[in-house]
């Protein structure tokens, strides 16, 4: 950001969208770009991809464009994707097994070095090469290894207990897949995915188009 000034969250969730674009780009070989182009291939206005990268500095040029694999490389920087974080997994259900096993991850850096259950069943198993650890051991493993990020997947109730534990580490930030709201240190970043808000924001829209095409429909 320039001058300590505060990002948007609109912004903050247009990011990976640019690394999205711009790694395509990359991949199709262009090496150039307009404003215009890059944001017509994003679906935004020129205008509001120029304010949004404002923020972080100057990166094109006028009359040419921008440098693709610059602009990736300063994404990539202003993410921070240049280093790797580890992270570790808590809860390996069905859901949390998925997780451990999507590729993508590690190619962007988020390397999973461990996986912990209380379920006895999944104890001593592996997923994806990671052999599950009974959470019991869970603050032994925090004392002994450097964690970045910890995926909680389990019920909102365990959730809140082990927040507890996690407060008390160098943990720096939680992706939430609970259906609670932390309460944790403001050292800690949650991110909070809630997969029903998500599904319900996608039945809102398809409700409202459906609205829409019927006031059209009446209309006439």
């Amino acid at each position: 950001m320039r001058d300590g000034k505060k990002i948007s969250p609109a912004v903050i969730k247009r990011l990976p969208m640019y690394y999205r674009y711009l790694k395509d780009l990359i991949e199709k070989g262009i090496h150039r770009i307009s404003s215009k182009e890059l944001a017509e291939r994003m679906g935004i206005t020129a205008s509001q991809m120029r304010q949004d990268l404002n923020n972080f500095g100057c990166f094109g040029q006028q009359g040419y464009g921008y440098n693709v694999e610059v602009l990736y490389e300063e994404i990539v920087n202003i993410m921070g994707l240049d280093r790797p974080h580890t992270v570790i997994l808590i809860g390996a259900g069905k859901f949390g097994q998925v997780l451990v096993n999507y590729p993508n991850f590690k190619d962007k850096g988020f390397n999973f070095i461990a996986v912990f259950d209380k379920d006895p069943t999944l104890i001593g198993t592996e997923v994806n090469g990671i052999e599950i650890i009974d959470v019991k051991f869970l603050e032994v493993f925090l004392r002994e290894n450097t964690v970045d990020i910890v995926a909680l997947a389990v019920p909102g109730s365990a959730a809140n207990k082990l927040v507890l534990t996690l407060a008390k580490h160098d943990i720096k930030g939680i992706w939430n897949f609970s259906q609670n709201d932390l309460s944790l240190p403001e050292n800690i970043i949650v991110e909070d995915v809630r997969l029903s808000d998500s599904l319900m924001t996608l039945s809102y829209k398809m409700h409202e188009k459906e609205v829409l095409s019927r006031a059209v429909r009446d209309f006439w």
